[in-house]
């Protein structure tokens, strides 16, 4: 029935792609919340955010712990915690109830995402690597679309979705622990030349693109589609909204695989966040539709190439035996922008739509121009031991 090795390896990304499903298709079910149990935006972007919160300590100790004990004992139990989670979710529809599954989600999606990242990369490499973050990048596109599809024209709207979801998890977590088992970790190379692979030169580069992954899809998502919400309402718009921006994420992750883009393209997607900011601004508290589309898609176009190059900077530079732990670390700064529409919410009364989306498009172009200065005069290893 095939190479057990490639079974397990796809076993591994199908946990990723349920776990993505399971942290994002919340996003598709906010306004059914909204409409079906009467919650503000407020209290709901809350309710969205404080995933984030759940994530920090998951992945600060999850791809640290999965380097002493082994991926599989961190990853499945994740996944499972956060099916644990989504169950919490179906069952609790109050601001209370949903606060805790959200949390519950996001402790479970922190244990899963950074450990089986590097899974995946103990596997096949770079191709692992990069396998990884598509896969994800699909869940967290595929969730919000499907949900959101199910809400709108299946019964018991608030039920389905969460349904589907705890099933995926519970049997990719089945074919997982089966399969898992046939998997040998990638073979062991002689080590590398001193000072080649170091936690700090990995974190040098990899760290700073790393507020700009999920900064840059959420600010899509979840502030673009509250701010059309008043013209396009119903669960489509933020599924859809989903779709496009992590479909263009997971497109240009794919082209860059194939046409093995170099490094330079994390300084592609930093200067993309940067514009796609500066989009959103222009549309201020009530952007038109089509440039509702053109920020999605540039602002999933900066998602993908900043989470790619990232990890590929980790994948190239980190100590294998610190791949875990430090990949953790990354995630914690991808996921730092899941925050970003509450903090919005909370500035606009006092600095408007506009001017904090400027003050980020300033930042990230200051991120990809020493970063594109950098890669332009030295070699990554040597950058980061100037700095």
């Amino acid at each position: 029935m095939g190479d057990p090795s490639r079974r397990g390896f796809i076993s591994v990304l199908s946990v990723l792609l349920a776990t993505g499903w399971a942290a994002n298709h919340f996003a598709s079910l906010i306004p059914v919340l909204r409409a079906h149990e009467g919650l503000s935006h407020a209290v709901l972007d809350g309710v969205f955010g404080i995933y984030a919160l759940g994530l920090l300590p998951g992945l600060l100790t999850g791809g640290a712990l999965s380097d002493c004990v082994g991926r599989a004992a961190v990853v499945l139990p994740g996944a499972l915690v956060a099916s644990l989670g989504t169950v919490i979710l179906l069952l609790w529809h109050n601001a209370s109830g949903l606060m805790a599954g959200r949390l519950v989600v996001g402790i479970g999606a922190g244990l899963a995402i950074g450990a089986g990242t590097a899974w995946a990369a103990d596997l096949r490499g770079k191709a692992g690597t990069v396998m990884a973050g598509v896969v994800l990048t699909s869940g967290f596109a595929l969730g919000p679309l499907f949900s959101g599809l199910m809400a709108q024209y299946f019964s018991f709207p608030l039920a389905t979705p969460f349904v589907v979801s705890a099933v995926l998890s519970v049997c990719s977590v089945a074919a997982a622990a089966t399969w898992s088992r046939t998997t040998t970790s990638a073979v062991a190379l002689p080590p590398p030349p001193d000072g080649e692979r170091s936690a700090r030169s990995a974190l040098i580069w990899a760290l700073p693109l790393a507020p700009w992954v999920f900064a840059s899809a959420t600010v899509s998502f979840v502030t673009m589609s509250a701010r059309l919400g008043d013209r396009y309402s119903g669960p489509l718009l933020p599924g859809f909204a989903a779709a496009l921006t992590l479909g263009a994420g997971i497109v240009v992750q794919t082209v860059a695989r194939h046409r093995n883009w170099g490094r330079q393209a994390g300084t592609v997607g930093a200067a993309l966040a940067a514009t796609g900011y500066c989009l959103v601004a222009v549309g201020g508290a009530h952007p038109s539709l089509l440039l509702f589309i053109v920020c999605a898609i540039t602002l999933g176009t900066a998602y993908g190439l900043c989470l790619r190059s990232g990890l590929l900077d980790l994948e190239t530079l980190a100590p294998p035996a610190a791949r875990g732990a430090l990949t953790g670390i990354f995630y914690v700064g991808t996921y730092l922008g899941f925050g970003l529409p509450v903090l919005l919410v909370v500035l606009d009364p006092t600095m408007g739509p506009s001017l904090p989306m400027l003050i980020l498009a300033a930042v990230a172009a200051a991120v990809a121009v020493v970063r594109f200065r950098a890669l332009s005069v030295e070699s990554p290893t040597e950058a980061a031991a100037r700095c």
